[in-house]
């Protein structure tokens, strides 16, 4: 019997139970997404007479100096398929609604898994046509507040941070944005939180042990139930956009600045997921969002804290801006 989750909005059946994803006892609706693992869409090697396009190739690479991710286009462009560094494959059909997934015995369910939830589901939401940032999400009062950076910026922690102060998650790494009458709204993802070592001793100290987030993983799993920690279940309405920008070693400087649109956008087109693997009507799409989305949504550049002091400062000031009237319903700084 298959499994059913929901996450960003989308039923979920798979034919193996996927670690970290909220499962659903509702079965009243057909599902959005059918995951297939241990299958790929080619049964007996059919893929080997499949005209395959390189359209991506990772800057990152293993210690074989090989990128770590590939994305190749198969056939007439009716599948996509990820080849990562470790073996583990994911192939998704062009209109979102199919995944499968094999891996070597040298890796792990958990790993895929891993792979599965974020990057993944990332790059299928845009093919269905949702427009995705590199973000963590929260919930302060009833708006959604993202946190927008690259890989190590702090968008995790940040959240982590704000969740100890009774905010609830919205999403970890991979925000999905809808827009409906006017109104932008974040997407629930799931219930936990991937953290590095230094960030889970700066929230917690030095004796807090959480699980890792797989076995080839640097990260740490922080589970919202598990920690007493709460989670947004619902859809909220995008209140303002906070891109996390470098540390600075001057205590002194400025830590939260306003961005005029124009810098604003620019910094939102370089942080949205699955740029790269966009077409050109996509692209323009996406464009035109994300203009619309900072006529109504204020946005500034954040510099994360390292030191817990100083995060908690941060967390304060932003609960501050935000939870302030004026601040939700004003225009993009000029």
């Amino acid at each position: 019997m298959n499994s059913t989750y929901s996450a960003f909005a989308l039923r979920l059946s798979s034919n193996i139970p996927i670690p970290c994803l909220m499962a659903t006892t509702d079965l009243s609706e057909s599902p959005d997404v059918a995951v297939h693992l241990c299958s790929s869409p080619f049964a007996g090697g059919k893929e080997t007479a499949q005209l395959e396009e390189l359209v991506y190739a990772s800057a990152y690479a293993d210690e074989r100096g090989a990128p770590a991710l590939r994305v190749w286009r198969i056939g007439t462009d009716k599948y996509l398929r990820l080849d990562y560094y470790d073996g583990v494959q994911f192939w998704l059909d062009r209109a979102g609604q199919n995944v499968w997934s094999v891996w070597p015995d040298t890796t792990s369910l958990e790993n895929a898994a891993t792979y599965l939830v974020g990057p993944v589901l990332g790059l299928l939401l845009r093919l269905r046509g949702i427009v995705c940032l590199h973000a963590s999400a929260v919930a302060i009062g009833d708006r959604a507040v993202a946190f927008v950076g690259s890989e190590g910026a702090g968008k995790s922690t940040t959240a982590a941070a704000l969740a100890q102060r009774g905010n609830a998650v919205i999403s970890d790494d991979v925000a999905a944005l809808v827009e409906q009458e006017g109104c932008f709204s974040v997407l629930p993802a799931y219930p936990h939180l991937s953290l590095w070592p230094d960030s889970v001793e700066m929230l917690y100290g030095p004796d807090k042990t959480l699980p890792s987030l797989s076995p080839d993983w640097g990260k740490h799993l922080l589970s919202l139930t598990a920690n007493h920690l709460k989670f947004e279940q619902r859809s909220l309405p995008l209140g303002a956009i906070f891109i996390l920008g470098d540390r600075s070693p001057d205590p002194r400087e400025q830590f939260l600045e306003s961005l005029p649109p124009k810098e604003g956008l620019l910094s939102l087109v370089t942080n949205s997921f699955a740029t790269n693997l966009l077409d050109q009507d996509m692209r323009a799409r996406e464009f035109s969002l994300l203009g619309r989305l900072l006529s109504v949504v204020p946005i500034w550049r954040l510099r994360p804290e390292k030191e817990a002091a100083k995060i908690n400062q941060l967390c304060r000031t932003i609960e501050d801006l935000c939870t302030s009237p004026p601040r939700w319903s004003q225009s993009a700084p000029q």
